[in-house]
């Protein structure tokens, strides 16, 4: 189980530097610096290690269960959200990662990650696998096929500097909502959420170039470590 670092990766797309918000620094977390894994079966997975990593936290690619021993956090990143949880499968992770994160392990998913964390989909495939860690239900691709995708300015509840820039490529529409807290909603729908330890986005914040929805899960997984 090796820590991995941006500059270990090879080029991905996605956003213009890791500044921040215009005239921002990026933040720095803890004495210690957290530990999270990010999923790398498919997806932007790279881009969400530049995000942490200009955060400040440690990363490790997470391709086998045993990449989930003490981690302090779990980023799921966008992707095929069908592909995703089959390569899961596959690789024995599925059960394992559902286990870490219903047991508390302060979690992110974004776009796909969303649906993959979610309890119902709408049109998902008759087989296909949810870790039901947030009481929603989805439905993929709700916003459109990828030339519908589109950018909005969010207003995120708790989040300091304004509107957030939400990056929505073929998103996931939320059409169902239970005991969750809605952080943010995009023509009535909610599009960002959480429950518990457990943070879901319909959007990519690591294609923004804005740092702050990474800062804010990594206070979660402060606040998680000294509870």
């Amino acid at each position: 189980m090796n820590e991995t670092t941006a500059s270990s990766l090879p080029p991905g797309g996605g956003g213009s530097g890791w500044g921040g918000a215009a005239g921002q620094s990026p933040g720095r977390v803890g004495a210690r610096a957290p530990l999270i894994g990010v999923l790398a079966l498919q997806g932007a997975f790279r881009e969400h290690v530049r995000a942490l990593e200009a955060c400040g936290a440690r990363t490790r690619l997470v391709r086998l269960s045993g990449d989930l021993e003490d981690l302090d956090g779990l980023v799921i990143p966008g992707g095929e959200s069908t592909t995703m949880t089959m390569l899961m499968e596959r690789m024995g992770l599925l059960g394992a990662v559902g286990q870490t994160v219903r047991g508390g392990l302060p979690t992110l998913g974004t776009c796909a990650g969303m649906i993959v964390l979610s309890d119902r989909i709408a049109d998902g495939r008759a087989d296909q696998a949810v870790l039901g860690a947030l009481d929603i239900g989805v439905r993929r691709n709700g916003y459109g096929r990828q030339v519908d995708s589109f950018e909005a300015d969010l207003e995120v509840s708790g989040l300091d500097g304004g509107p957030f820039r939400g990056v929505f490529i073929r998103a996931p529409m939320v059409e169902e909502v239970g005991e969750v807290e809605v952080l943010a909603e995009h023509g009535g729908r909610p599009v960002a959420v959480r429950q518990g330890r457990v943070m879901a986005l319909a959007f990519h914040p690591e294609l923004s170039g804005d740092l702050r929805l990474h800062r804010q899960f990594l206070r979660l997984v402060e606040e998680a470590k000294t509870a």
